[in-house]
C-alpha cells in the first residue's frame, strides 16, 4: 500500500481535488457508514439474534475498547508506516470486521468481530487526530474539523436511511446489511489508496511515547471525556431498547435525527469555537451534560429519553474544542506521539466501565447514569483551569 501511494505521487502532479483535506472527508465517510452501521443494529442484533443481557453488551463493549486502549501503540507502527498508509490499512481492518459481523450470531462470533473491527476503528481515529491537526493550521482547524463532523453526520444520515429502507421496505437480514455496509468501507478505501497521493507533512514526528506534564489537563479532561463518552455509547442506546422497546428503526431514525441536526449545526460549532475559545466551550458542554446524565437516570418517558439522546449527541460536536485546546499547547512534533496516548488514555476507564458498568446496569440502571453526571462535574470543574499557551522551545524546556 505505501509504494501503490508513492507511485500515484510520482506519477503526476497533485490535482487540485486531491488534497488533505477532501482524503479525510472520504476516509471519515468511511468511518461513518462503517462503524455507524455497526452501532444503529448492534443493540437489537445482539438482543434478537445472540439474547444479550446488560452483562454480554457490557464485556463486548470493554473487548471492543482494548485496541483504543491499545492506541498509544500506534508510534511504534509507524516505524514501518507513514501515518497516511497506516490510516488506510486501519480503514480497511474496520470494513472487513463489520462486513463478518452479520455471519457470526453468537456471543464468542460477536466478540471476535468487534474486536477485529474496533483495531481498525480505534488505529484510524488515532492517526484521524493526528493527521488532521498536523495538515489543518491552528487558525482554521475548528473550522475545518466542524465542516468534517458535518460530512460525516451525512454520511451517518445516509447509512441509516439505508438501514431504514433496508428493513422496513426489504426485510432485510442483518447479516445482508452488515455485509453491504463492509463492503463499500471497503471499496472507497481502495479508492482513496490509488487515487490519492502521499501528503507531506511539515514537522518530522518523534517515533518514540511522548508525555509532557505540561499536557497534564488535556490527559486529565481525556480520561473523564472517555468515562463519558462509554456511558453514552454503551448504556444509553441500550436503555432505549431494553427499557422503553425501541425497534431497530426507530433507533435508526433516532440517530437520523442525531446526524440531520449535527449536519448543519457542526460547521457552525466549529467557528464558533474559534471565536469564543476552547474553556467557554468546554464549560457550556459540561454542564449541559450534567444536565442530559441526570435526565437519563430519572426519565421514565421514550419521548423524553429520545429527546434527551439528541441532546446529548449535540453536546458531543463540542468535542472540537479539547482537539484544538491540544494543538495550541503542545509541541508539533508530538502531535502523533500524543494523539495515540491521549487516545490510549481516553480508553482506560473505556476498558473498565462497560463490564462493571453492565453488572451494575443489573441492579439499577439509574446509578449508571448517575456516574456519568459525576464525570461531567469533574469535567467542569477541571475545565475551568484552561489556559491557552502556545508552544514554545523555550518553555517546552522549562515544564516538560
Amino acid at each position: 500500500m505505501e509504494k501503490l501511494i508513492q507511485q500515484n505521487d510520482s506519477q503526476s502532479q497533485n490535482k487540485y481535488w486531491q488534497s488533505p483535506f477532501l482524503f479525510l472527508a472520504i476516509a471519515s465517510i468511511v468511518m461513518s457508514i462503517t462503524f455507524a452501521g455497526w452501532m444503529a443494529m448492534l443493540n437489537n442484533f445482539v438482543i434478537e439474534e445472540a439474547a444479550f443481557t446488560g452483562a454480554e453488551i457490557g464485556m463486548l463493549q470493554s473487548l471492543r475498547e482494548i485496541p483504543g486502549f491499545l492506541a498509544f501503540t500506534a508510534v511504534f507502527v509507524l516505524l514501518v508506516f507513514t501515518e497516511q498508509v497506516f490510516a488506510l490499512i486501519s480503514l480497511c481492518l474496520l470494513s472487513i470486521g463489520v462486513a463478518l459481523t452479520g455471519f457470526f450470531p453468537s456471543i464468542y462470533g460477536l466478540y471476535a468481530t468487534t474486536v477485529l473491527m474496533s483495531i481498525g476503528f480505534h488505529y484510524y481515529e488515532t492517526l484521524n487526530t493526528s493527521l488532521s491537526l498536523q495538515w489543518f493550521k491552528k487558525d482554521e482547524a475548528p473550522a475545518k474539523l466542524g465542516k468534517i463532523m458535518s460530512i460525516k453526520s451525512a454520511a451517518s444520515l445516509t447509512c441509516y436511511a439505508l438501514i431504514w429502507i433496508g428493513f422496513s421496505v426489504f426485510s432485510a437480514s442483518y447479516q445482508v446489511m452488515y455485509l453491504f455496509f463492509g463492503l463499500s468501507g471497503l471499496l472507497l478505501t481502495l479508492w482513496l489508496v490509488f487515487f490519492m497521493p502521499k501528503f507531506p507533512m511539515e514537522h518530522a514526528q518523534h517515533k518514540k511515547i511522548i508525555l509532557r506534564k505540561r499536557y497534564s489537563l488535556y490527559y486529565l479532561l481525556t480520561f473523564l471525556s472517555g468515562a463519558r463518552r462509554q456511558i453514552f455509547v454503551v448504556f444509553a442506546g441500550f436503555l432505549m431498547v431494553e427499557k422503553f422497546g425501541y425497534s431497530v428503526q426507530q433507533i435508526t431514525l433516532l440517530y437520523m435525527i442525531n446526524h440531520v441536526i449535527n449536519f448543519f449545526l457542526a460547521p457552525k460549532i466549529g467557528a464558533w469555537i474559534a471565536k469564543v475559545g476552547e474553556k467557554k466551550a468546554l464549560t457550556l458542554e459540561y454542564l449541559g451534560l450534567i444536565i442530559v446524565f441526570v435526565g437519563y437516570a430519572l426519565v421514565e418517558s421514550a419521548n423524553i429519553a429520545a429527546a434527551l439522546y439528541v441532546i446529548d449527541h449535540l453536546f458531543f460536536a463540542m468535542a472540537i474544542a479539547l482537539k484544538t485546546y491540544f494543538q495550541k499547547i503542545a509541541d508539533p512534533k508530538d502531535i502523533a506521539s500524543s494523539a495515540g496516548v491521549s487516545f490510549s488514555i481516553n480508553h482506560i476507564a473505556a476498558v473498565v466501565i462497560p463490564a462493571t458498568f453492565g453488572l451494575i446496569w443489573l441492579y439499577d440502571h439509574s446509578l449508571v447514569f448517575y456516574a456519568g453526571a459525576g464525570f461531567a462535574l469533574l469535567s467542569l470543574a477541571a475545565s475551568q483551569f484552561i489556559k491557552i499557551t502556545a508552544y514554545s522551545d523555550k518553555a517546552a524546556f522549562k515544564n516538560s
